[in-house]
């Protein structure tokens, strides 16, 4: 199976789930994306790495891990988006120490949010670009998207537990088997055009099982 290169293209807030973020990554090369819902902490580690001018008082549990990491000098090489199983997104970090590679299995936004900081590449595989990739118009993704991101670095250290906390209580998810293919599909085109990415991944995922 080939791989292909993901950049970051920004953070949403979930309109239907209190405390989660969609994480949209974009085909460097193509124009499908990829949203992965992840909780608040994770969103907040991902969108202070991708800030350089953002430090904060205390390092996360990234930052910690980077720090451990180097100080034995092992470094992430790059990660993959592996495996996709009902709408949960599998990772793997490959790192080296010298000339030893070694792989490990991840969450996938931990994986993202280490790949930040050893500036390293992140790929998936075709196959689950065919079955989870969205394809967004350029306006789709707006200004306040990106707001969105900014607003992430606003959180002081002593906010962090507290972001954490809100992240474990959500709205109970919307069960979509009942509804037929034809109307998810409606549904899908609606989410992405009110950039709700949240709802468009549980909605393809659905449409996946189908």
């Amino acid at each position: 199976m080939s791989l292909v290169q993901l950049d970051i293209r920004g953070i949403s807030y979930s309109q239907t789930q209190t405390g989660a973020y969609a994480l949209v990554l974009n085909e460097i090369d193509g124009e499908r994306t990829l949203p992965i819902v992840i909780g608040a902490f994770e969103a907040q580690s991902i969108a202070i790495a991708l800030e350089s001018e953002i430090t904060p008082p205390r390092p996360l549990t990234h930052d910690l891990f980077k720090n451990f990491a180097e100080s034995y000098g092992v470094i992430v090489k790059q990660i993959i988006i592996h495996k996709l199983v009902d709408g949960v997104f599998f990772s793997k970090m490959i790192c080296l120490q010298g000339n030893e590679e070694k792989t490990f299995d991840a969450r996938t936004s931990d994986a993202i949010a280490l790949a930040i900081r050893f500036n390293a590449p992140i790929y998936t595989y075709q196959e689950i670009l065919e079955r989870a990739g969205i394809i967004l118009k350029q306006e789709d993704f707006t200004e306040e998207d990106e707001k969105e991101s900014d607003d992430l670095f606003e959180s002081t250290d002593d906010e962090l537990s507290n972001l954490l906390n809100s992240s474990e209580t959500s709205e109970k998810e919307i069960d979509y088997s009942a509804h037929s293919i034809q109307d998810l599909e409606k549904r899908l085109n609606t989410a992405i055009a009110k950039e709700d990415y949240e709802t468009a991944a549980s909605i393809r995922d659905e449409l996946n099982k189908r």
